[in-house]
Protein backbone atom coordinates (compact mmCIF):
# COMPACT_ATOMS: atom_id res chain seq x y z
CA UNK A 1 0.00 0.00 0.00
CA UNK A 2 1.13 3.50 -0.40
CA UNK A 3 1.34 5.63 2.59
CA UNK A 4 1.47 8.84 3.77
CA UNK A 5 4.14 7.68 6.09
CA UNK A 6 6.54 5.93 3.50
CA UNK A 7 5.88 8.85 1.30
CA UNK A 8 7.23 11.16 3.80
CA UNK A 9 9.87 8.60 4.89
CA UNK A 10 11.09 8.38 1.47
CA UNK A 11 10.81 12.40 0.87
CA UNK A 12 13.24 12.60 4.07
CA UNK A 13 15.89 9.46 1.96
CA UNK A 14 15.86 10.61 -1.22
CA UNK A 15 17.45 14.11 -0.38
CA UNK A 16 20.88 12.84 0.20
CA UNK A 17 21.08 12.21 -3.29
CA UNK A 18 18.66 14.91 -5.29
CA UNK A 19 19.21 18.44 -6.13
CA UNK A 20 16.55 20.73 -4.41
CA UNK A 21 15.13 21.45 -7.88
CA UNK A 22 13.52 25.12 -6.31
CA UNK A 23 10.22 25.97 -8.57
CA UNK A 24 10.86 28.50 -11.30
CA UNK A 25 8.12 30.63 -12.06
CA UNK A 26 7.44 31.18 -15.66
CA UNK A 27 6.20 34.96 -17.15
CA UNK A 28 6.27 33.34 -21.00
CA UNK A 29 4.19 30.34 -20.29
CA UNK A 30 1.60 32.17 -17.65
CA UNK A 31 1.17 35.08 -20.08
CA UNK A 32 0.26 32.46 -23.04
CA UNK A 33 -1.88 30.73 -20.55
CA UNK A 34 -3.70 33.25 -18.62
CA UNK A 35 -2.42 31.17 -15.44
CA UNK A 36 0.15 31.07 -12.92
CA UNK A 37 2.52 28.54 -14.45
CA UNK A 38 5.74 27.34 -12.57
CA UNK A 39 8.26 24.42 -13.34
CA UNK A 40 9.32 21.68 -11.43
CA UNK A 41 12.84 21.59 -12.82
CA UNK A 42 13.88 17.47 -12.84
CA UNK A 43 15.97 17.74 -15.66
CA UNK A 44 18.44 19.48 -13.35
CA UNK A 45 19.16 16.53 -10.84
CA UNK A 46 22.47 14.64 -10.78
CA UNK A 47 21.43 11.86 -13.38
CA UNK A 48 19.29 14.97 -15.07
CA UNK A 49 15.73 12.87 -14.98
CA UNK A 50 13.25 12.43 -11.39
CA UNK A 51 13.75 8.93 -11.93
CA UNK A 52 16.79 8.83 -9.34
CA UNK A 53 14.23 9.48 -6.57
CA UNK A 54 12.99 6.09 -7.42
CA UNK A 55 15.59 4.08 -7.82
CA UNK A 56 17.32 5.17 -4.65
CA UNK A 57 14.18 4.92 -2.47
CA UNK A 58 14.00 1.09 -3.95
CA UNK A 59 17.36 -0.01 -3.21
CA UNK A 60 17.35 1.90 0.24
CA UNK A 61 14.12 -0.80 1.09
CA UNK A 62 16.46 -3.98 -0.16
CA UNK A 63 17.92 -6.04 2.03
CA UNK A 64 21.73 -6.80 2.00
CA UNK A 65 21.09 -10.17 0.32
CA UNK A 66 19.24 -8.68 -2.33
CA UNK A 67 21.79 -6.33 -2.50
CA UNK A 68 24.66 -8.75 -2.70
CA UNK A 69 22.67 -10.76 -5.65
CA UNK A 70 23.42 -7.38 -7.83
CA UNK A 71 20.48 -5.21 -9.36
CA UNK A 72 18.79 -5.57 -12.58
CA UNK A 73 16.49 -3.67 -14.37
CA UNK A 74 15.08 -2.35 -17.77
CA UNK A 75 15.01 1.55 -19.09
CA UNK A 76 14.69 3.80 -21.91
CA UNK A 77 17.09 5.98 -20.15
CA UNK A 78 16.23 7.80 -17.00
CA UNK A 79 15.39 5.21 -14.90
CA UNK A 80 18.66 3.12 -16.01
CA UNK A 81 21.11 5.79 -15.09
CA UNK A 82 18.84 6.70 -11.93
CA UNK A 83 19.55 2.40 -10.93
CA UNK A 84 22.98 2.97 -11.82
CA UNK A 85 23.60 6.18 -9.60
CA UNK A 86 21.96 4.67 -6.58
CA UNK A 87 23.91 0.84 -6.69
CA UNK A 88 27.00 2.85 -6.94
CA UNK A 89 25.95 5.08 -3.88
CA UNK A 90 24.86 1.31 -2.08
CA UNK A 91 27.86 -0.24 -3.82
CA UNK A 92 25.87 -2.60 -5.30
CA UNK A 93 26.60 -3.97 -8.74
CA UNK A 94 24.24 -3.06 -11.71
CA UNK A 95 23.03 -4.35 -15.11
CA UNK A 96 20.76 -2.15 -17.14
CA UNK A 97 18.89 -3.67 -20.23
CA UNK A 98 18.38 -0.43 -22.85
CA UNK A 99 16.27 -0.71 -26.04
CA UNK A 100 18.45 -0.18 -29.14
CA UNK A 101 17.04 3.04 -29.66
CA UNK A 102 18.18 4.66 -26.86
CA UNK A 103 20.04 8.02 -27.05
CA UNK A 104 23.78 7.63 -26.94
CA UNK A 105 23.81 10.28 -24.02
CA UNK A 106 21.97 8.15 -22.32
CA UNK A 107 23.86 4.60 -22.68
CA UNK A 108 27.12 6.54 -21.92
CA UNK A 109 26.17 8.52 -18.82
CA UNK A 110 24.58 5.07 -17.02
CA UNK A 111 27.77 3.51 -18.31
CA UNK A 112 29.95 5.95 -16.57
CA UNK A 113 28.03 5.49 -13.12
CA UNK A 114 29.59 1.74 -13.25
CA UNK A 115 26.79 -0.11 -14.80
CA UNK A 116 26.80 -2.84 -17.29
CA UNK A 117 24.31 -1.87 -20.56
CA UNK A 118 22.76 -4.20 -22.51
CA UNK A 119 20.99 -3.01 -25.98
CA UNK A 120 17.95 -5.28 -26.54
CA UNK A 121 14.67 -4.74 -28.30
CA UNK A 122 13.02 -1.59 -29.89
CA UNK A 123 11.37 -0.26 -27.16
CA UNK A 124 11.40 -0.76 -23.15
CA UNK A 125 9.05 -3.35 -23.52
CA UNK A 126 11.05 -5.65 -25.39
CA UNK A 127 13.91 -4.74 -22.57
CA UNK A 128 11.74 -5.09 -19.70
CA UNK A 129 11.55 -8.92 -20.98
CA UNK A 130 14.73 -10.08 -21.64
CA UNK A 131 15.68 -7.94 -18.31
CA UNK A 132 13.17 -10.16 -16.72
CA UNK A 133 14.74 -13.57 -18.53
CA UNK A 134 17.95 -12.66 -16.92
CA UNK A 135 17.13 -11.76 -13.12
CA UNK A 136 15.32 -15.48 -13.30
CA UNK A 137 18.27 -16.80 -15.30
CA UNK A 138 21.47 -15.56 -12.75
CA UNK A 139 19.19 -14.29 -9.48
CA UNK A 140 19.62 -11.04 -9.67
CA UNK A 141 17.21 -8.42 -7.95
CA UNK A 142 14.98 -6.75 -10.25
CA UNK A 143 13.53 -3.29 -9.90
CA UNK A 144 10.61 -1.99 -11.94
CA UNK A 145 11.21 1.15 -13.50
CA UNK A 146 7.33 2.17 -12.49
CA UNK A 147 5.38 -0.75 -11.72
CA UNK A 148 6.67 -0.94 -8.17
CA UNK A 149 4.83 0.86 -5.04
CA UNK A 150 8.30 1.81 -3.54
CA UNK A 151 9.65 2.83 -7.12
CA UNK A 152 6.06 4.93 -6.62
CA UNK A 153 6.58 6.43 -3.60
CA UNK A 154 9.97 7.73 -4.33
CA UNK A 155 8.53 9.49 -7.15
CA UNK A 156 6.04 10.75 -5.02
CA UNK A 157 8.76 12.78 -2.81
CA UNK A 158 8.21 15.33 -5.95
CA UNK A 159 4.48 15.98 -4.78
CA UNK A 160 5.59 17.14 -1.43
CA UNK A 161 8.22 19.50 -2.45
CA UNK A 162 5.76 20.96 -4.67
CA UNK A 163 3.15 21.49 -1.89
CA UNK A 164 5.68 22.76 0.63
CA UNK A 165 6.91 25.64 -1.59
CA UNK A 166 3.63 26.24 -3.31
CA UNK A 167 0.77 24.94 -0.55
CA UNK A 168 -2.07 26.84 -3.08
CA UNK A 169 -1.38 24.82 -6.30
CA UNK A 170 -4.10 23.95 -8.16
CA UNK A 171 -2.66 21.79 -10.90
CA UNK A 172 -0.43 20.04 -11.31
CA UNK A 173 1.31 18.28 -14.44
CA UNK A 174 2.87 15.19 -15.20
CA UNK A 175 4.34 12.90 -17.87
CA UNK A 176 3.18 9.24 -18.53
CA UNK A 177 4.56 6.74 -19.70
CA UNK A 178 4.57 3.14 -17.96
CA UNK A 179 2.58 6.01 -15.09
CA UNK A 180 5.02 5.30 -11.87
CA UNK A 181 5.75 9.04 -11.75
CA UNK A 182 1.88 9.71 -12.25
CA UNK A 183 1.08 7.14 -9.30
CA UNK A 184 3.29 8.62 -6.99
CA UNK A 185 1.73 12.01 -8.05
CA UNK A 186 -0.95 12.25 -7.87
CA UNK A 187 -1.81 9.96 -4.64
CA UNK A 188 0.42 12.08 -2.42
CA UNK A 189 -1.47 15.26 -3.72
CA UNK A 190 -4.72 13.68 -2.96
CA UNK A 191 -3.66 12.69 0.19
CA UNK A 192 -2.46 16.19 1.40
CA UNK A 193 -5.21 18.54 -0.55
CA UNK A 194 -8.41 16.14 -2.33
CA UNK A 195 -8.98 19.85 -4.22
CA UNK A 196 -5.39 19.47 -6.32
CA UNK A 197 -6.62 18.38 -9.83
CA UNK A 198 -3.57 16.06 -11.06
CA UNK A 199 -3.31 15.74 -14.79
CA UNK A 200 -1.26 13.09 -17.00
CA UNK A 201 0.16 13.76 -20.32
CA UNK A 202 1.03 11.11 -22.88
CA UNK A 203 2.29 11.14 -26.29
CA UNK A 204 -0.65 10.54 -28.95
CA UNK A 205 1.28 7.69 -30.30
CA UNK A 206 2.12 5.78 -26.78
CA UNK A 207 -1.05 6.50 -24.84
CA UNK A 208 -1.10 3.99 -22.98
CA UNK A 209 -2.46 4.90 -19.99
CA UNK A 210 -5.12 7.13 -21.63
CA UNK A 211 -6.75 3.95 -24.08
CA UNK A 212 -6.28 1.83 -20.75
CA UNK A 213 -8.20 4.35 -18.32
CA UNK A 214 -10.87 4.65 -21.44
CA UNK A 215 -11.42 0.98 -21.72
CA UNK A 216 -11.25 0.05 -17.64
CA UNK A 217 -8.37 -2.14 -18.03
CA UNK A 218 -4.36 -2.22 -18.66
CA UNK A 219 -4.53 -1.99 -22.51
CA UNK A 220 -1.04 -3.22 -24.79
CA UNK A 221 -0.76 -1.08 -27.82
CA UNK A 222 0.57 -2.25 -31.27
CA UNK A 223 3.30 -0.06 -30.90
CA UNK A 224 4.33 3.11 -29.03
CA UNK A 225 6.43 5.36 -31.94
CA UNK A 226 7.14 8.59 -30.79
CA UNK A 227 10.02 11.18 -30.95
CA UNK A 228 9.21 11.21 -26.06
CA UNK A 229 11.25 8.37 -25.96
CA UNK A 230 11.31 8.14 -21.80
CA UNK A 231 7.28 7.68 -22.45
CA UNK A 232 7.56 5.53 -25.48
CA UNK A 233 5.28 2.21 -23.58
CA UNK A 234 3.63 -0.18 -24.93
CA UNK A 235 1.74 -1.05 -21.25
CA UNK A 236 1.23 0.39 -18.46
CA UNK A 237 1.90 -0.98 -14.79
CA UNK A 238 -0.82 -3.11 -13.55
CA UNK A 239 -0.68 -1.66 -9.91
CA UNK A 240 -0.04 2.54 -11.23
CA UNK A 241 -2.87 1.73 -13.61
CA UNK A 242 -5.04 0.92 -10.38
CA UNK A 243 -3.71 4.06 -8.48
CA UNK A 244 -4.20 6.20 -11.77
CA UNK A 245 -7.82 4.90 -11.68
CA UNK A 246 -8.71 6.58 -8.32
CA UNK A 247 -6.66 9.28 -8.06
CA UNK A 248 -5.54 10.69 -12.03
CA UNK A 249 -8.17 13.64 -12.92
CA UNK A 250 -7.43 13.86 -16.01
CA UNK A 251 -5.14 12.52 -19.72
CA UNK A 252 -4.16 14.93 -22.02
CA UNK A 253 -2.34 13.72 -25.42
CA UNK A 254 0.15 15.68 -27.26
CA UNK A 255 1.44 15.11 -31.05
CA UNK A 256 5.26 14.72 -32.08
CA UNK A 257 4.91 18.05 -33.37
CA UNK A 258 4.06 19.95 -30.57
CA UNK A 259 7.44 19.05 -28.63
CA UNK A 260 9.26 20.73 -31.27
CA UNK A 261 7.89 23.97 -30.72
CA UNK A 262 7.94 23.59 -26.34
CA UNK A 263 11.60 22.50 -26.98
CA UNK A 264 11.88 25.96 -28.68
CA UNK A 265 10.13 27.98 -25.52
CA UNK A 266 12.01 26.36 -22.83
CA UNK A 267 16.00 27.34 -24.67
CA UNK A 268 15.51 30.64 -25.49
CA UNK A 269 13.09 31.56 -22.77
CA UNK A 270 13.89 29.61 -19.75
CA UNK A 271 17.42 28.95 -20.94
CA UNK A 272 16.80 25.06 -20.19
CA UNK A 273 17.46 22.10 -22.11
CA UNK A 274 14.28 19.55 -22.07
CA UNK A 275 13.92 16.17 -23.38
CA UNK A 276 11.07 15.39 -25.18
CA UNK A 277 9.29 13.30 -22.59
CA UNK A 278 9.38 16.37 -20.33
CA UNK A 279 8.03 18.70 -22.82
CA UNK A 280 4.72 16.68 -22.60
CA UNK A 281 3.58 18.91 -19.54
CA UNK A 282 4.53 22.29 -21.00
CA UNK A 283 3.00 20.84 -24.64
CA UNK A 284 -0.31 20.04 -22.94
CA UNK A 285 -0.63 24.01 -20.87
CA UNK A 286 -2.80 25.08 -24.29
CA UNK A 287 -5.44 22.48 -24.16
CA UNK A 288 -6.72 23.61 -20.66
CA UNK A 289 -8.24 26.78 -19.08
CA UNK A 290 -5.58 28.06 -16.51
CA UNK A 291 -7.04 31.46 -16.06
CA UNK A 292 -6.30 32.55 -12.58
CA UNK A 293 -5.00 29.01 -11.13
CA UNK A 294 -1.59 28.31 -10.05
CA UNK A 295 -0.23 25.19 -11.90
CA UNK A 296 2.79 23.45 -11.76
CA UNK A 297 4.11 21.33 -14.76
CA UNK A 298 6.73 18.92 -14.32
CA UNK A 299 9.69 19.05 -15.87
CA UNK A 300 10.74 15.07 -16.22
CA UNK A 301 14.14 14.93 -17.51
CA UNK A 302 16.78 16.72 -19.89
CA UNK A 303 18.78 13.79 -21.25
CA UNK A 304 18.57 14.58 -25.00
CA UNK A 305 21.60 13.93 -27.29
CA UNK A 306 23.28 16.85 -29.36
CA UNK A 307 22.14 15.17 -32.42
CA UNK A 308 18.46 15.02 -32.12
CA UNK A 309 18.72 18.67 -30.11
CA UNK A 310 20.23 20.00 -33.41
CA UNK A 311 17.43 18.22 -35.55
CA UNK A 312 14.87 19.94 -33.23
CA UNK A 313 15.94 23.19 -33.21
CA UNK A 314 15.84 22.94 -37.13
CA UNK A 315 12.35 21.38 -37.48
CA UNK A 316 11.51 23.85 -35.11
CA UNK A 317 12.44 26.76 -36.57
CA UNK A 318 11.32 25.75 -39.95
CA UNK A 319 8.06 24.71 -37.94
CA UNK A 320 7.49 28.76 -36.68
CA UNK A 321 8.31 30.14 -40.42
CA UNK A 322 11.77 31.57 -38.72
CA UNK A 323 13.30 29.57 -41.46
CA UNK A 324 11.82 29.13 -45.07
CA UNK A 325 12.98 28.35 -48.45
CA UNK A 326 11.44 29.81 -51.91
CA UNK A 327 12.34 29.14 -55.35
CA UNK A 328 12.65 32.15 -57.41
CA UNK A 329 12.54 32.00 -61.77
CA UNK A 330 14.41 35.41 -62.89
CA UNK A 331 16.27 36.03 -66.18
CA UNK A 332 20.05 34.50 -66.41
CA UNK A 333 21.33 38.49 -66.77
CA UNK A 334 23.75 40.77 -64.67
CA UNK A 335 22.25 42.34 -61.89
CA UNK A 336 19.18 40.20 -61.29
CA UNK A 337 20.82 38.26 -58.12
CA UNK A 338 21.77 41.54 -56.39
CA UNK A 339 18.27 43.11 -56.99
CA UNK A 340 16.80 39.84 -55.30
CA UNK A 341 19.00 40.20 -52.50
CA UNK A 342 18.33 43.91 -52.42
CA UNK A 343 14.25 43.12 -52.41
CA UNK A 344 15.07 40.80 -49.06
CA UNK A 345 17.43 42.75 -47.28
CA UNK A 346 14.95 45.71 -47.48
CA UNK A 347 12.22 43.53 -46.20
CA UNK A 348 14.70 42.76 -42.78
CA UNK A 349 15.39 39.21 -44.50
CA UNK A 350 18.16 36.87 -43.62
CA UNK A 351 19.53 34.92 -46.17
CA UNK A 352 21.67 32.07 -45.14
CA UNK A 353 21.69 29.80 -47.77
CA UNK A 354 21.90 30.64 -51.66
CA UNK A 355 21.31 27.59 -54.25
CA UNK A 356 21.51 28.87 -58.77
CA UNK A 357 20.06 26.47 -60.93
CA UNK A 358 20.87 27.65 -64.58
CA UNK A 359 19.55 24.34 -65.82
CA UNK A 360 15.75 24.46 -64.86
CA UNK A 361 15.26 25.83 -68.28
CA UNK A 362 16.57 25.23 -71.99
CA UNK A 363 15.84 28.92 -72.41
CA UNK A 364 18.39 30.35 -69.62
CA UNK A 365 17.28 33.38 -71.14
CA UNK A 366 13.88 32.86 -70.04
CA UNK A 367 14.77 31.70 -67.01
CA UNK A 368 17.05 30.53 -64.46
CA UNK A 369 15.77 29.03 -61.10
CA UNK A 370 17.05 30.57 -57.47
CA UNK A 371 16.50 28.66 -54.23
CA UNK A 372 17.05 30.86 -51.16
CA UNK A 373 16.70 29.49 -47.48
CA UNK A 374 16.25 33.00 -45.00
CA UNK A 375 15.72 33.38 -41.64
CA UNK A 376 12.76 35.83 -40.40
CA UNK A 377 11.00 36.53 -37.10
CA UNK A 378 8.16 34.73 -37.85
CA UNK A 379 5.16 34.15 -39.74
CA UNK A 380 4.32 37.84 -40.19
CA UNK A 381 7.47 38.59 -41.25
CA UNK A 382 7.64 36.02 -43.39
CA UNK A 383 4.33 37.52 -45.36
CA UNK A 384 6.09 40.86 -45.77
CA UNK A 385 9.25 39.34 -47.27
CA UNK A 386 7.35 37.42 -49.81
CA UNK A 387 5.39 40.30 -50.60
CA UNK A 388 8.15 42.57 -50.86
CA UNK A 389 9.36 40.04 -53.68
CA UNK A 390 5.85 39.91 -55.13
CA UNK A 391 6.21 44.04 -55.02
CA UNK A 392 9.27 43.29 -57.16
CA UNK A 393 7.92 41.29 -60.05
CA UNK A 394 8.96 37.94 -59.01
CA UNK A 395 6.65 34.69 -58.29
CA UNK A 396 8.44 33.24 -54.98
CA UNK A 397 7.28 29.75 -54.45
CA UNK A 398 7.74 28.00 -51.52
CA UNK A 399 9.38 24.73 -51.16
CA UNK A 400 10.89 22.54 -48.29
CA UNK A 401 13.77 24.22 -46.00
CA UNK A 402 16.79 22.39 -45.28
CA UNK A 403 19.80 23.78 -43.30
CA UNK A 404 21.89 21.34 -44.34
Amino acid sequence: MLTLEKFEAASEIVKKVTHPTKLVYSDYLSQQTGGKVYLKPENMQHTGSYKLRGAYYKISTLTDEQKEKGIITASAGNHAQGVAYAAKEFGCKAIIVMPTITPLIKVNRTKSYGAEVILYGDVYDDACEKALEMAEEHGYTFVHPFDDLDVVTGQGSITMEIIQELPTVDYILAPVGGGGLITGVATLAKMLNPKIKVIGVEPVEAASMSVSLESGEVVTLDTANTIADGTAVKTVGQNTFKYAQEYVDQMLTVEDDELIGAFLDMVENHKMVVENSGLLTIAALKQLDLEGKKVVAILSGGNMDVITMSSIVQHGLIQRDRIFSVSVLLPDKPGELVRVADLIAKAQGNVIKLEHNQFVSTNRNAAVELRITMESFGTEHKREILKSLENGGYKPKSISAKLY
